[in-house]
């Protein structure tokens, strides 16, 4: 099946999902600006100024909304009640109330919501859930992760830093994808938050730097950092179970190398086994993401990247915001 698709907000990640759409085809797509430069991907596509007219088209089966977090929740509303199917990039709002608005609306007219957590399709992620998914680590323990990127030069000025249109900073924008992550490889949800939000230096109102400590009912640890002052792009995950230890670093591009290594405790304990596997080749993160898409909506099977993992993330962000005295709740 050759889904049509329409994509709301055609800024940076808006067009790195029509260049990755697999066997979908873009019909139409919307921003404020249209695009100056040419792109083969959308020439033959049709470019509305206002996102509701998108909507409209009829012959669109699936909205791809990537746009910024303010405007998530409303775009969606529509694109459900006009049964359109949705891939959101996370976080999908700005808050979790309007995302169990959204769940009972998705329900209720049969609409399926995958949300953009597109770091679970890394290789490196990939490699490391199936190790763990074949007990290879036994019970795991904690998780040590840190995703930290410089900004640039008018970064403040930024949508991001204006907490009426982002919800939040850091936290909320990298800071999604390692809760999303460690609540995925713990199967767990998070009852114990404490946490450190702060705003080092950029001139900004929401956080440049977050620090957590996640715990579950069953004491599993998730200890995370997500900044914009790392001024060297970075992404590492270390996994420890009771029988070893996985190293996620990087994502590619200016992240560094994507690599995956697997720590194998031997029953003498000393140095452990060691298997490494590097995955240097493009970054095809996007496309798997949404192919599985397809395969749900063909199969009738709901997203294995929901609304309600969407949620779960954003009331820990709500908490940290609140324990921390950020207030973004307008």
């Amino acid at each position: 099946m050759n889904f049509k698709i329409g994509i709301i907000g055609f800024g940076l990640i808006g067009q790195k999902r029509a260049k990755n759409l697999g066997k979908g085809t873009l019909i139409a797509y919307s921003d404020i600006n249209k695009p100056s430069e040419k792109n083969s991907v959308i020439d033959n596509a049709i470019f509305y100024n206002d996102w509701n007219d998108l909507i409209n088209v009829k012959e669109i089966d699936i909205v791809i909304v990537a746009t910024p977090n303010n405007l998530c929740f409303e775009i969606m509303k529509k694109c459900i009640k006009h049964k359109k199917h949705i891939l959101v990039e996370k976080p999908a709002a700005k808050n979790s109330n309007e995302i169990l608005e959204l769940i009972e609306l998705s329900y209720a007219n049969d609409v399926k919501v995958h949300v953009g957590f597109n770091h679970r399709y890394h290789p490196a992620i990939i490699g490391a859930k199936k190790i763990i998914d074949e007990g290879k680590l036994g019970e795991l323990m904690f998780i040590r992760a840190r995703y930290g990127h410089g900004g640039r030069i008018g970064y403040e000025k930024e949508w991001r830093a204006n907490p009426e249109i982002s919800g939040g900073g850091e936290i909320i924008d990298q800071g999604s994808h390692l809760i999303d992550l460690s609540r995925w490889f713990f199967q767990n949800e998070f009852s114990k938050c404490l946490s450190s939000a702060k705003t080092y230096f950029w001139d900004m109102k929401v956080e440049d730097n977050g620090f957590m400590i996640l715990e579950t009912p069953s004491q599993q640890t998730a200890f995370l950092h997500v900044s914009c002052t790392e001024w060297k792009n970075l992404f590492s995950m270390e996994i420890y179970g009771k029988n070893g230890k996985i190293k996620i670093d990087g994502l590619g591009g200016s992240y560094g190398v994507e690599t995956l290594t697997y720590y194998k405790m031997l029953p003498e304990m000393g140095p452990p086994k060691i298997q490494e596997w590097i995955y240097d080749q493009e970054d095809m993160s996007w496309q798997v993401e949404i192919n599985e898409f397809y395969n749900e909506i063909i199969e009738n099977k709901r997203p294995s990247v929901g609304l309600n993992d969407a949620m779960e993330t954003l009331k820990i962000v709500e908490k940290i915001y609140t324990d921390n005295n950020y207030d973004y709740s307008t």
